[in-house]
């Protein structure tokens, strides 16, 4: 056990300055301090503490050797504070969903940040049997590729929606082969049909490479399992130099201006990054297992 003290920790777009109690890489307890502990302590006053990011990167499938993956993750991720990765596979058939998903995972295995793999899928590929699968294989998301807004009126949503239940893993619109002037159209009537038929779904495309909002976060049931620090929670944060304005600043704010003042990335208890250097852990990554998407309840 360990106690980092005097934490600006960011929340809500606020900093609150408080203590952390660690046990076994865990946050055991947050207060405003613990004078009565006599434990080894670390002093943030000097940082900003934020939560490591989730991005979604779709082209993590396509990589084919180590070196590649290497730079990819040092770059994309462990250089702006991710520590955690979601990204796809592409389903044609459903025959191939369990081999796409093993062999995704076997390339991932020498990751030193955890993953989370959900698929893509064609609109015909939204049937009973196919949802069952995806449950079965507790499939964090099913991003669905659009291609008109007619496509979605032949699927009988109703035993879908069956299907999915209890698990409930949100469908995600992906607009690839749409011309630009019907994009609006085809989400418009995307968001129109799941809302009618009150389905787990997201209504907007996931922004590639850029952290991914709590909202998103817990439909896909990952949060606050991740991307937040709160009791309970894994010990996986970045540090950031002080900021002048540090009262306004806010996580995107943080990822998107202020990388440069990004001193140390730790995940899981353990530093991925201090200062420039990187420390690259192969293998230290896990596949990131999802109990129930959209568990817990927030607020906003």
């Amino acid at each position: 056990m360990y106690i980092i003290e005097n934490a600006n920790l960011l929340k809500d777009k606020q900093l609150k300055t408080c203590s952390l109690l660690i046990s076994n890489n865990r946050i055991e307890k947050i207060d405003s301090h613990f004078k009565h502990y006599r434990l080894i302590k670390m002093n943030a006053d000097p940082y900003i503490m934020a939560p490591t990011y989730v991005l979604f990167n779709s082209n993590i499938p396509q990589i084919e050797t180590f070196q590649e993956l290497k730079k990819c993750l040092r770059e994309d991720f462990l250089l702006k504070g991710c520590t955690t990765l979601f990204t796809y596979v592409n389903v044609s058939y459903e025959n191939e969903l369990s081999i796409k998903i093993s062999a995704l995972k076997t390339a991932l295995l020498s990751s030193p940040i955890d993953y989370l793999i959900g698929v893509r899928i064609p609109v015909h590929l939204i049937t009973q049997s196919f949802i069952r699968k995806c449950k079965k294989e507790k499939v964090p998301a099913i991003f669905v590729d659009l291609q008109s807004h007619d496509e979605l009126e032949q699927i009988p949503w109703g035993w879908i929606k069956e299907a999915m239940f209890p698990f409930n893993s949100p469908l995600i619109p992906l607009i690839s082969s749409v011309h630009k002037k019907e994009v609006k159209n085809v989400l418009s009537k995307w968001k129109g049909i799941t809302k009618r038929e009150n389905i787990p779904a997201l209504y907007e495309e996931i922004e590639e490479n850029s952290p991914l909002a709590v909202s998103v976060l817990n439909k896909i049931g990952v949060y606050p399992q991740k991307a937040s620090l709160m009791c309970g929670t894994e010990v996986s944060y970045n540090l950031y130099s002080k900021i002048n304005e540090s009262q306004n600043v806010d996580d995107m704010n943080l990822f998107l201006y202020h990388s440069d003042r990004l001193v140390v990335t730790v995940h899981k208890g353990e530093v991925l990054r201090a200062g420039g250097e990187v420390i690259f852990k192969p293998g230290n990554g896990e596949h990131v297992r999802v109990r129930i998407p959209s568990y817990f309840s927030l607020s906003i």
